[in-house]
């Protein structure tokens, strides 16, 4: 592990987040001499960021926890374009209302981990629009594009490896990373940003941006990336076999977000503690030393701390509670997730399929019949062993509730 001078740089590397970093040194001298401006960007593609961005936003919070400034740049101008990075395939080009609702859907987040304001270290939010969506074309090839060999673009990752699986590149994706570039000289200008900050899938485009810099107005500017996560067993962090872990409540529920900390693999726990909670090292280490049915606890205390970052602590604990009543005491907890049935469906019986695909257990009618084959459906905690089993007035209770489970992690309140 390196040792370095400035607070920034030792927390990130001793909680894991450095990959790569055009040069530590240097960035690191500028650190220890003061306070720095850096930015991240987020294209406006969904609705929410999912806990695949939360990596990013972690490392904005650190940086502003240390004295510097964090800038959150929207990506309204970019996400007309489509960052080809790690796909096989062209983004959907998006309307601009759609833009634009994503945009506010995303922007809430931040909150939760930064401070905006006009003081020394608050952050800032901006939109690449502002400055994208006005270019002379002619101009900008006269300007920056002089400025691109295609025989350097064609050696990054998010172009390479599209064309060596043989997926077509179109012109429009192949602008992305000049734009990208762009982003960071003009806020290099606008506001004194000197370091951008992404995955590790960033690098060329980060790259890019500082010597487009260089070559404009003799800034010197530097690039940081933190690793793309994966589980221990190989899974792609943000995603489950029920999608993506989204960060908005209201895409999924505080206590469903809790669920997904509380299912991590216990090869990872003590990794993701320094990743996405803010708890000492110290603490860290005596968590992710336990063993056997212990760890369980470490677990716990990291479904609670990165819930509790995200949705506030009022929603953690009630998170905490709504798991320790549901899967220690056996009860059926009032704030499980629930879907309303009405009493005319059950008149005739709800087929036990439709209830599980309509309530979110199931993708599809084919995939509750497996889980059900599988043993893992339970109606008030009975397993079902029949596809053809239809739910009636009598599996509700007095309150006009019944559960119905997926496993023993995932229940549904079914109610009237």
């Amino acid at each position: 592990m390196q040792n370095y001078k400035s607070d920034f740089l030792n927390i990130l590397e001793s909680r894991g987040y450095i990959h790569q970093c055009s040069d530590a040194a240097a960035l690191d001298s500028k650190l220890k001499d003061g306070p720095i401006t850096a930015y991240i960007g987020f294209d406006c593609t969904a609705p929410s960021l999912h806990v695949g961005s939360l990596l990013p936003i972690m490392m904005l919070y650190w940086l502003q926890q240390t004295g510097s400034k964090p800038i959150v740049l929207m990506g309204g101008g970019t996400t007309r374009i489509g960052d080809p990075s790690g796909k096989d395939s062209a983004r959907q080009i998006l309307t601009d209302e759609i833009i634009e609702t994503n945009k506010a859907g995303i922007r809430q987040v931040f909150a939760k981990f930064l401070t905006f304001g006009d003081g020394k270290s608050d952050a800032i939010m901006t939109d690449n629009a502002d400055w994208l969506m006005d270019i002379n074309y002619v101009d900008f090839l006269r300007q920056v594009g002089r400025h691109f060999s295609i025989n350097r673009m064609l050696t990054f990752d998010s172009v390479k490896l599209r064309l060596e699986r043989e997926q077509p590149l179109s012109f429009l994706e192949f602008n992305y990373m000049i734009l990208q570039a762009y982003d960071f000289a003009e806020l290099s200008q606008k506001l004194g940003c000197t370091l951008q900050m992404g995955g590790s899938d960033q690098w060329g485009n980060i790259v890019n941006g500082i010597d487009l810099g260089r070559r404009l107005y003799n800034a010197e500017l530097f690039g940081l990336t933190a690793p793309l996560l994966t589980t221990s067993s190989g899974a792609k962090m943000g995603k489950t076999a029920d999608g993506a872990v989204w960060l908005n409540a209201e895409q999924l529920t505080p206590y469903d977000y809790w669920q997904y900390w509380r299912n991590t693999e216990d090869a990872d726990v003590g990794r993701f503690l320094k990743l996405f909670t803010t708890l000492p090292l110290d603490e860290i280490a005596r968590l992710e030393a336990l063993e056997g049915a212990e760890i369980n606890e470490a677990k716990k205390t990291l479904a609670y701390e990165a819930t509790k970052l995200l949705h506030g602590e009022a929603a953690a604990a009630k998170a905490n509670e709504t798991a320790r009543s549901t899967f220690e005491e056996g009860a059926i907890s009032e704030n499980l997730p629930s879907f309303p049935v009405s009493k005319s469906d059950l008149e005739a019986g709800l087929p036990i399929i439709q209830a599980i695909t309509l309530s979110g257990l199931a993708a599809s009618n084919g995939e509750a019949r497996r889980h059900i084959k599988g043993n893992a459906i339970k109606l008030n905690d009975q397993r079902v062993a029949d596809d053809s089993v239809k739910i009636t007035g009598d599996d509700f209770n007095k309150d006009g509730v019944a559960k119905l489970s997926f496993g023993k992690k995932r229940h549904i309140l079914l109610t009237l």
